[in-house]
């Protein structure tokens, strides 16, 4: 069994005098309940574990009669701490303040009693983090599963892992890519809209939010204006709703629209967003009529997938290195990603090993001067090397 690296993060985190609750946050499917399971084995620290996946919404007693069930096995069992996992526990209505509640009153009577949350999305917790819980917590952030992660558990090899992403409960699928499909849409694609997304924040137009995500992801690696895509949209909206669910999308791990690199900051934002999915699988699915097949035989086609994959490993690792991501272009130039650090600059081209490089990543030299640049696939540096190797050393 894979043992994800948070692991050891939030292990010494426990293993710490009580500070704060430790957050759990990541994408729906990713393995977050698995790694505080396997937390659960590691530790001598006495626990137990809940879940409020099946609890009403309004139900807001819930979090502290659990609270309190904890309290008394910590006391009945004389132990000097305790541990308490909360799962979903987003689902609990006004959950950030029942939370703080509990939290302030355990810290007042010096009960040791410590905290993990879990949670499918930031976006989920971002609220109630911030403006209840400001102070109290710190996020174990968990990303999608890696190239590395899904070729050892799965013995994926990396066209596979272009193609298919990093969801790893779908690798069972993989020998039926109808079936796999028809998975990745009931498991991921359908709960992450209606459970994630809809029931956790109000959106008037749920039924354009659909919409922009099905046409955004299908457009993963490509420019894309928002007044054009109102153009290509059923539900009527106008651009700056577009953007509003754009950045929700974002916050969920799903979809987002990168910024155009520009020393001028204020230029940022008026600029086209070049879409791009957090996880490949969601390229692949939204894509109707594609197959492995298909994809990897067309050097225009698998150009895209391979660009879409880079940007899903950079997005990835964004927020753990603490970076920014965008892409540049100025005419016919361009370059796919730029990440910035502070006073960091590093330039990223991809190309698929059939199409030859525009002059793009000169010109941004030239102009740009950042620390480094990178060519990324074909005979450059292998998409292994690229996706096994190690960013923060550049940054």
């Amino acid at each position: 069994m894979i043992v994800r690296k948070q692991i050891k993060e939030l292990e010494s985190r426990i293993m710490e005098p009580r500070r704060t609750i430790q957050v759990v946050a990541g994408p729906r499917q990713i393995g977050k309940t698995t790694v505080v399971k396997q937390l659960l084995e590691r530790v001598s620290i006495p626990s137990m574990y809940f879940n409020a996946d099946a609890v009403e919404a309004g139900a807001k007693e819930w979090i502290a009669a659990k609270w309190e069930e904890a309290r008394a096995r910590m006391r009945f069992s004389g132990n000097k701490e305790f541990l308490m996992v909360i799962d979903e526990v987003h689902k609990i209505e006004n959950w950030s303040e029942q939370v703080k509640k509990e939290w302030d009153a355990d810290t007042f009577a010096d009960v040791n009693l410590k905290v993990i949350l879990l949670g499918p999305s930031r976006l989920l917790l971002k609220r109630g983090l911030t403006e209840s819980l400001a102070g109290r917590f710190e996020l174990v952030p968990m990303g999608h599963w890696s190239y590395e992660e899904m070729h050892e558990a799965f013995g994926w090899d990396i066209n596979q892992y272009i193609y298919f992403g990093g969801y790893p409960g779908s690798a069972v699928y993989l020998p039926n890519e109808s079936r796999w499909r028809r998975y990745m849409r009931d498991a991921i694609v359908s709960p992450a809209i209606e459970k994630d997304v809809l029931q956790t924040i109000y959106v008037y137009k749920p039924a354009l939010m659909h919409q922009l995500f099905r046409l955004g992801c299908g457009y993963s690696g490509e420019l894309l204006a928002y007044n054009k895509m109102l153009g290509m949209l059923q539900d009527g909206g106008n651009a700056t709703t577009l953007v509003n669910y754009m950045e929700v999308l974002g916050e969920s791990k799903l979809l987002t629209g990168l910024q155009k690199y520009t020393v001028d900051k204020s230029r940022r934002y008026r600029s086209i967003p070049k879409l791009q999915v957090f996880n490949n699988a969601l390229l692949t699915v939204m894509t109707d009529g594609m197959t492995f097949e298909k994809a990897y035989t067309n050097p225009q086609l698998w150009g895209r997938w391979v660009e879409s994959a880079v940007g899903c490993y950079l997005l990835d690792r964004a927020d753990e290195l603490e970076y920014q991501l965008y892409y540049w272009r100025d005419n016919n130039e361009e370059v796919d990603f730029v990440i910035t650090r502070g006073d960091r600059l590093l330039a990223i081209e991809v190309k698929s090993g059939r199409w030859q490089m525009n002059s793009g990543l000169a010109t941004f030299r030239e102009r740009f001067h950042p620390q480094y640049s990178l060519v990324v696939g074909g005979a450059a540096m292998p998409l292994v090397e690229f996706f096994g190797g190690n960013l923060e050393n550049l940054l």
